[in-house]
């Protein structure tokens, strides 16, 4: 289907996913199943301006596209039964593969894995989060980083069955303020790859051009000014970070 039919043909909805925290909607355009979220269904937050995600999660597409990463499935902004909101296509993830889990300490993979944190659960028994050492993973620990996401919940990570992993709901993202929050903690101050700097490259000549022109559609000065700041320290710095002091550094619940 043509980006024309996308934005403009008929959205049906099907279903409603009820454990989001803002009003979520499943359905379809023509033969192609879409997630929508309408702006008219964002719950009011104290630290983001009001109808404003559905507008971050198309700017956390842009900045994804500009990384050349594929982080975020194709996501746009169109009209739809509820008014205009986010509309981006739906993932199919592989039941079978979990790229980030929580597991009995005794019972922690030997290889493969990152080691996050380590806590006891409702029973007392104690407990490790972990994730897979992966590439796609590094790479999106790096958006998360640059898009300064507050929200990256493990089941926010879609293993899909070729092996690539998407990122799913930035509406919490590119506030000026820091607010990282995330689960991919697992390379604390480790080296950047080539590619990777070449993606935080890319992602900095964007925008001073046409990303940071589209973005102005999206975001504000400050958050667009923020944006840049953040990439020039990546860049800079050469390394994954670590949390900022006196902060909470994951989301919470963790799944």
């Amino acid at each position: 289907m043509s980006a024309t039919d996308l934005a403009a043909a008929e959205l049906t909805l099907t279903g409603r996913i009820r454990t989001a925290s803002n009003a979520t909607f499943v359905g379809n355009i023509g033969d192609v199943a879409v997630v929508y979220k309408p702006i008219a269904g964002e719950t009011p937050l104290w630290d983001f301006p009001d109808g404003s995600l559905a507008h971050r999660e198309m700017a956390a597409y842009l900045v994804s596209e500009t990384l050349g990463w594929g982080v975020v499935p194709r996501t746009w902004l169109r009209d739809g039964p509820l008014g205009e909101g986010m509309v981006q296509l739906w993932q199919e993830q592989d039941p079978k593969q979990n790229a980030v889990d929580l597991v009995a300490s005794d019972q922690v993979p030997e290889a493969g894995w990152k080691h996050v944190l380590e806590g006891r659960d409702q029973n007392g028994r104690m407990v490790t989060l972990i994730h897979e050492d992966s590439p796609p993973l590094r790479r999106m620990t790096l958006f998360d980083i640059v898009a300064n996401n507050a929200d990256r919940k493990g089941d926010h990570i879609l293993a899909m069955p070729d092996g690539h992993r998407h990122g799913v709901d930035h509406g919490l993202t590119f506030h000026s303020d820091y607010k990282l929050r995330t689960v991919l903690w697992g390379w604390l101050d480790e080296a950047l790859t080539p590619g990777e700097l070449d993606g935080i490259d890319r992602l900095s000549e964007g925008l001073n051009g046409d990303l940071g022109r589209d973005l102005e559609e999206l975001l504000s000065t400050e958050e667009i000014e923020s944006l840049a700041a953040r990439c020039t320290t990546l860049r800079l710095a050469e390394r994954f970070p670590t949390p900022a002091p006196d902060t909470s550094a994951v989301p919470w619940p963790l799944f």
